[in-house]
């Protein structure tokens, strides 16, 4: 339940502080809260029973989401027959079919379900109606001026190819994101609007083009689930082989995060990918330090390093480091036999 609850947060949260500012969203916030908890008491009179989350109030924020961003696309991933299934809605669809099951639920099961249905559906009604007003009022409008002054020229932009995304209009929304990605070309959120349109109008090349370059730019923010995400995403529509620094750098936020098997595998993969390029034979050295300092696998570390050594590439610069490492190898190797002599013993 609080899983869920903080997925719907995030789903229509940060589209709505972004439209509203967060001073506004956040007044909004606890105002539907406490709404939908008056709503909920209101329909369990007698009840004795505790109540306590904050589910109401992101029922709130669904409901604001539906009249703000009625067409607006939501992925989703169902695990059917242990298939997993993946596909997207738009918010008039699935929203409002949320708040049915609601209705439905707090109608047949009250408050034996230990659900505060009605909260839900109070604050989805409560935040549908304050969405419509804040349209209507000019006050969205006014925060988005003094929003825009702030944040300048390039979120404009965003937001502009965003709205004609939602439209339908592909053309003259890849115009202003080609615009602004020439001069932010690490734009995450321009990126992802871009794919958007390649994947819509089924361009797939360009499409894995793009995944690579949000891949990049994720790496660039340090932010490396989401850049495997986007690695993932990549996979699964058919591309093989990310370019050599992307996927070198893919590699390395993996060591960062300490996930040691999963980096040792895309180093390999990129070295089998890429034999003859620089940054194979910098893979090479890396997956060896994996090997030695965090697998405690002194065998394979030694094979990566003397396949540097003998590696076609030019690594003059290199040969230092690759000797010491084949030493601290072979060293580890030897002290790794001599302790299985001696248990064995």
């Amino acid at each position: 339940h609080l899983i869920g609850n903080m997925w719907f947060l995030w789903l229509a949260g940060f589209v709505l502080e972004d439209v509203w500012g967060r001073a506004l969203y956040t007044v909004f916030y606890f105002v539907a809260g406490a709404v939908a908890l008056q709503i909920y008491a209101m329909t369990n009179a007698g009840s004795q029973t505790p109540t306590i989350g904050a589910s109401g109030a992101v029922a709130a924020l669904m409901g604001a989401f539906l009249v703000r961003f009625p067409k607006m696309k939501i992925k989703l991933v169902w695990l059917i027959a242990l298939r997993v299934l993946r596909f997207q809605t738009a918010a008039y669809w699935l929203l409002p079919l949320w708040l049915v099951m609601e209705v439905f639920y707090g109608s047949m099961l009250g408050n034996s379900s230990g659900v505060a249905h009605w909260a839900h559906v109070g604050g989805f009604v409560f935040g549908a109606i304050v969405g419509v007003a804040l349209g209507y009022s000019g006050l969205e409008h006014t925060v988005n001026k003094t929003m825009d002054k702030k944040i300048g020229i390039i979120d404009r932009e965003i937001r502009q190819a965003s709205e004609l995304l939602e439209h339908g209009k592909l053309d003259e929304a890849r115009t202003i994101l080609n615009t602004l990605l020439a001069k932010k070309p690490d734009s995450i959120d321009a990126l992802g609007m871009l794919r958007e349109i390649q994947r819509r109008r089924s361009e797939d090349a360009g499409y894995l083009e793009t995944t690579a370059k949000l891949c990049a730019a994720c790496l660039k923010e340090r932010s490396y689930e989401a850049a495997w995400h986007e690695y993932q995403d990549f996979l699964q529509a058919g591309g093989t082989k990310l370019p050599t620094p992307i996927w070198l750098n893919l590699c390395r936020g993996l060591e960062e995060q300490q996930n040691f098997d999963a980096a040792l595998s895309e180093y390999n993969k990129l070295i089998a990918a890429y034999p003859t390029e620089r940054q194979s034979l910098m893979a090479q050295l890396q997956a060896a330090g994996v090997c030695l300092k965090r697998l405690n696998r002194p065998q394979e570390a030694l094979k990566f390093y003397q396949a540097a050594a003998s590696s076609p590439i030019p690594h003059l610069d290199l040969d230092a480091t690759i000797q010491l490492g084949i030493k601290s190898a072979t060293t580890a190797l030897s002290s790794s036999k001599a302790s299985s002599a001696t248990s064995g013993a």
